[in-house]
């Protein structure tokens, strides 16, 4: 009797470390709910993988990644994150403004994180506040409205003499409220003046940078994934219009552009995968604060430069986080 007592305890613990072992290695499901396409995102997905794994999930083995990209038709992107809700997915990642609008409109019990949402998130209604977002959002703010002044001091010192600014803006993307305010405020103390060109669309890239170069003497671009996704796009009619631009990431003045002003995109994605894991242990995404970036870069393309007939200051070289020759 003792014996096959024994041997039913014996049996318990090894079921029980067996059942232990399953939920070790549970295989967790999430949604990935993006503006553009993969090409385009692919900078941004490797971050987030990056930072999932420095948490211990590895895509394909314990984590699984249900990905829906808007292929430039945001109208979609309301029917992609309904898919994701019914898809009864654990957590969906926002990648760009609209998708976490998207997102956060398909549902209020799902837990969202936001990469790095370019829109000023309170603002523009998304959260509650920073420290405390509420509801079921959190993840990571770029905080882009508070750079327009910073970007139109840089010009000023990068192209002698000038008085008017071009800035594109799609009018389909929420986050540009904030921006615009922010670059006519700063134009005004500056005694500049700041001349909107409107692109929707990547077939309006090439007569919205002829109309920035007949209106002024530089042109801001800010955060939006129908730029961000085309940057090398963005670098190349820059030149072959000889317009002085600047775009928020590295990843711009790396593709030929000729200066960058703003955080570091990737890595923002890769902290935001911190989120994940905290919500996939348990945590209330409303009682996580967002996340700020922690620095600022500044990239400078000399080459670019030299080409467009420019000769960057000294201030703005020794500011430089990285100068590409």
């Amino acid at each position: 009797m003792l014996q096959g007592a024994l041997a039913w305890v014996g049996f318990g613990l090894l079921s029980g470390c067996d059942m232990r072992g399953q939920q070790a290695s549970k295989v967790r499901r999430i949604g990935f709910l993006a503006v553009g396409s993969r090409e385009g995102r692919a900078f941004l997905i490797d971050g987030f993988l990056r930072g999932l794994r420095e948490h211990g999930y590895v895509e394909g083995q314990n984590l699984i990644i249900e990905y829906r990209f808007s292929e430039d038709r945001d109208d979609r992107l309301a029917e992609l994150a309904t898919e994701l809700v019914n898809l009864k997915v654990e957590l969906i990642v926002a990648s760009g403004t609209p998708a976490s609008f998207a997102a956060k409109q398909a549902t209020t019990s799902i837990p969202l994180v936001m990469g790095g949402v370019a829109a000023n998130p309170v603002e523009t209604g998304l959260v509650a506040s920073l420290a405390h977002p509420g509801g079921n959002i959190t993840g990571m703010s770029m905080m882009t409205s508070q750079l327009g002044g910073k970007r139109l001091e840089l010009f000023k010192e990068i192209v002698p003499g000038i008085s008017r600014i071009a800035v594109l803006w799609n009018p389909t993307n929420p986050s540009y409220g904030p921006v615009l305010r922010e670059l006519d405020a700063a134009a005004q103390t500056l005694h500049m003046e700041v001349q909107r060109v409107e692109v929707r669309a990547p077939a309006g890239f090439e007569g919205a940078f002829a109309a920035a170069a007949a209106k002024a003497g530089a042109l801001i671009v800010p955060a939006d994934p129908l730029t961000t996704n085309r940057q090398k796009v963005i670098a190349d009619l820059a030149l072959k219009h000889r317009m002085p631009t600047i775009m928020e990431y590295k990843e711009f003045v790396k593709a030929g552009g000729l200066v960058s002003l703003g955080v570091d995109l990737v890595d923002l994605y890769r902290r935001s995968a911190s989120h994940v894991d905290k919500i996939l242990k348990g945590a209330n995404p409303g009682d996580l604060p967002m996340e700020q970036p922690t620095k600022l870069d500044l990239y400078v393309n000399l080459k670019t430069a030299r080409a467009m007939g420019l000769t960057l200051p000294k201030s703005v070289i020794l500011q430089a986080t990285e100068v590409l020759e």
